[in-house]
């Protein structure tokens, strides 16, 4: 079977390009070279469009040089050689300096036509590689070779540093014989059904396509097989987790839950009733819950956790709820003994009869508080506990759990899921919380093995929040007046935030570069080190908000200060507060009713959404101002303006989607595991992504074990590779 597709890189290349692939492409064995794909194809012919080089990105392209000159400086001493190339969309400088200019002299003469790879900088304003490797396409012999040679597609592959597209397709050649004995996951009748080309084929005509067609064929074949294996690994989670037992968790009548209900001073909405009704039914049946549950900003997802948590407690268990961070924690807490008021107080005095304990645990806490709260946790005294990832250690006994809510997936890894998964007497339920809307595409792939409930209404006496974009450079007086709204905001009663992306000490003070150069605007933008908090906050306090109670909070505060500074925000004892993206989740301040965010294009659309839903949480109208010097033609601007625009999360997470690389979207909210997904993109591949999981769910349920389709169970294995597997094995 596949045993030569396992074989070691090192005996097919040698040892020093294999460990070149190992290192920095994690590319180990002949079938990961093999699924190593093409990022685009250049033909000949056609070149690459130099007018859109990405600065600080290792290129490929492929150009004719228009001039070649040899500079000296430092009185002869010196010397440089420019080579300007072309391709009809733009020019690009190329320089090599030293004993390095010799050879490219001779080599890169006007009219020579190369493939050039290296790293694109900026130098006096220009775009240039210094000291790209490069490999000349001239054909030498007569005029019928040219024509072949220039009608040929080009494979461009992903490189790196040390390891040029070229080399690396130089690798796929040697390997590209072994494509014959690879193994097709697809079942032949679903294969014959769609009508695609076998696999071995499929991996010749990605890597060595003759026509676009060819190139076409294998992509939709490969996406199939990423599509479908993976959802044939989350269909067969689904089903594992379907035959787990679970102790079922059904409300019980005049419990925890109808009291804390009665005392509610709102009704719940619609949405917050349907979801509740979901996750009530999970909870009352036998098998583990898996439901993540998302909501815009303040849709109300901790009041419907929290009326799962109390049902659970109601019926004789416990529920740990798991923050990212203790400030998060820490606020989860306060709020959620505020909303229960004496029901969070079980055997105290004048706790009411059905109460039970709300106990906090975090690492920061005093050996007294944390030895108190480990008690409470062991006896069952304390119903509900709070945490973060403290909760996971060793140390930590429960006495029944049996609910699990998770904050904020994506930042929290899978292994800390399953190591709290771990501490029930039978796996507990798991809710699992994000207010970073995902599309449904990504939902399925990321969290292929989650029901989904989504909240989209907005609780009642929620206010609007206006965005406008402050075009700080061309519009400085702009600046100025988005200051004068932050005053005539305090002055109202209320307070604001000011957004910055750095903190702002020497730690993370980026390396200047040193010698006055003239750039353009947009490049002095991007060169400028982001805006940091301890400036900003300093120039503040001295000029545009002179006389205003303003504070810091960052992430390299002590605990203790992060505390206190939130509790007087809060208490409303500051009337501006600037900070990193600390705020960025799970701060409620209702009485904030501004936020600045500086250098705004430094941050991603979806952050830009969820920093902004701090504000408009009490019944005043929310503004939010993003700053920028981005010029106005800039993709960046475009964004802002995106962001500006629109309030609907779902809507933006799209574009924020096709801005990013997928690979960003996948490796983030799976906790860093490198994606396996090549070729398929989750937004555009929609309908692949929806066919492959309902072929898959079919399979699966007709053969859990996939005993009948043996190439398909060895296909799961080399895919998933070994972190992705546990990944998927766990959840």
């Amino acid at each position: 079977m596949d045993r030569v597709l396992d074989e070691p890189l090192t005996k097919t290349l040698g040892p020093a390009t294999a460990k070149v692939m190992a290192e920095n492409l994690d590319l180990r064995t002949v079938g990961d070279l093999l699924h190593h794909y093409p990022r685009r194809y250049e033909e000949r012919g056609q070149l690459t469009r130099l007018a859109e080089l990405p600065l600080d990105e290792h290129v490929t392209v492929v150009a004719q040089v228009a001039d070649a000159r040899v500079l000296t400086f430092n009185g002869g001493r010196g010397r440089r050689l420019e080579v300007t190339i072309t391709d009809g969309s733009g020019r690009l400088q190329l320089v090599f300096f030293g004993r390095g200019v010799h050879r490219p002299h001779k080599d890169l003469l006007p009219g020579t036509r190369a493939m050039f790879a290296g790293k694109v900088s900026m130098f006096n304003r220009k775009l240039q590689l210094a000291h790209p490797t490069y490999e000349r396409l001239d054909a030498d012999s007569g005029e019928g070779a040219v024509s072949a040679f220039a009608g040929k597609l080009i494979p461009i592959y992903p490189a790196c540093k040390g390891l040029e597209s070229w080399k690396i397709a130089k690798a796929v050649d040697a390997v590209l014989p072994h494509a014959t004995e690879a193994v097709d996951p697809l079942p032949a009748a679903l294969r014959e059904g769609r009508g695609f080309v076998p696999l071995p084929q499929a991996l010749l005509k990605i890597h060595r396509p003759q026509t676009k067609a060819d190139v076409e064929d294998a992509r939709q074949r490969l996406k199939w097989d990423e599509a479908f294996v993976l959802q044939v690994a989350l269909a067969r989670r689904r089903y594992a987790d379907a035959q787990l037992p679970a102790v079922a968790r059904r409300p019980v009548p005049d419990g925890l839950l109808d009291a804390f209900d009665a005392r509610l001073p709102f009704t719940l909405t619609e949405g917050q009733r349907k979801v509740s009704a979901e996750i009530f039914g999970d909870l009352a049946t036998e098998h583990p819950m898996h439901r993540l549950l998302q909501g815009e900003v303040g849709s109300g997802k901790t009041m419907v956790a929290l009326r799962a948590m109390l049902t659970v407690v109601d019926a004789g268990g416990q529920a740990a709820l798991l923050a990212p961070t203790e400030v998060l924690a820490q606020q989860h807490h306060r709020s959620v003994v505020e909303m229960m008021g004496d029901l969070a107080e079980g055997g105290m005095l004048g706790g009411a009869e059905r109460a039970t304990k709300v106990v906090l645990l975090t690492g920061s806490m005093g050996a007294a508080a944390r030895r108190q709260a480990l008690l409470d946790l062991v006896t069952g005294e304390a119903g509900i506990v709070i945490g973060t990832h403290a909760l996971i250690e060793d140390k930590v006994q429960f006495h029944d759990l049996g609910l699990v809510v998770v904050d904020e997936q994506h930042r929290f890894g899978v292994e800390q899921r399953d190591a709290l998964r771990g501490k029930g007497k039978q796996p507990p339920h798991l809710l699992v919380m994000t207010a970073t809307p995902i599309p449904r595409t990504v939902a399925m792939t990321v969290f292929g093995d989650l029901e989904t409930s989504v909240l989209d209404q907005l609780p009642a006496g929620r206010s609007p929040i206006a965005s406008h974009v402050v075009p700080a450079a061309d519009k400085p007086h702009f600046l100025a007046r988005a200051w004068e709204r932050v005053r005539e905001e305090v002055e109202g009663g209320h307070q604001a935030y000011v957004v910055c992306p750095r903190i702002g000490d020497d730690l993370d003070q980026a390396a200047q570069p040193t010698g006055a150069r003239r750039t353009s605007p947009e490049d002095e933008a991007e060169k400028r080190p982001p805006l940091a908090v301890l400036d900003v906050a300093g120039q503040l306090t001295a000029g545009p908000l002179k006389g205003l109670r303003v504070e810091v909070l960052h992430g390299r505060m002590a605990p203790d200060d992060k505390d206190d500074v939130m509790r007087r925000f809060a208490a409303g004892e500051v009337d501006v507060l600037v900070a990193t993206t600390v705020i960025e989740v799970g701060v409620n301040v209702p009485n904030a009713t501004a936020m600045v965010i500086m250098d705004a294009d430094r941050f991603g659309v979806s952050q830009l959404h969820q920093l902004r839903g701090r504000v408009g949480r009490g019944s005043a109208p929310g503004l939010c101002l993003l700053v920028t010097e981005m010029p106005e033609a800039s993709p960046a601007r475009g964004r802002l303006g995106a962001v500006a625009a629109t309030l609907d999360g779902f809507e933006l997470s799209r574009i924020d989607l096709e801005q990013r690389r997928e690979g960003d979207v996948l490796g983030q909210a799976q906790s860093g595991v490198r994606s396996s997904l090549r070729v398929l993109a989750v937004i555009e591949d929609e309908e692949i992504i929806a066919a492959a999981r309902d072929e898959a769910v079919s399979v699966v349920s007709a053969d859990p074990d996939l005993e009948g389709l043996p190439e398909l169970r060895t296909a799961l294995d080399a895919l998933l590779d070994k972190d992705r597997e546990q990944y998927l094995d766990k959840g």
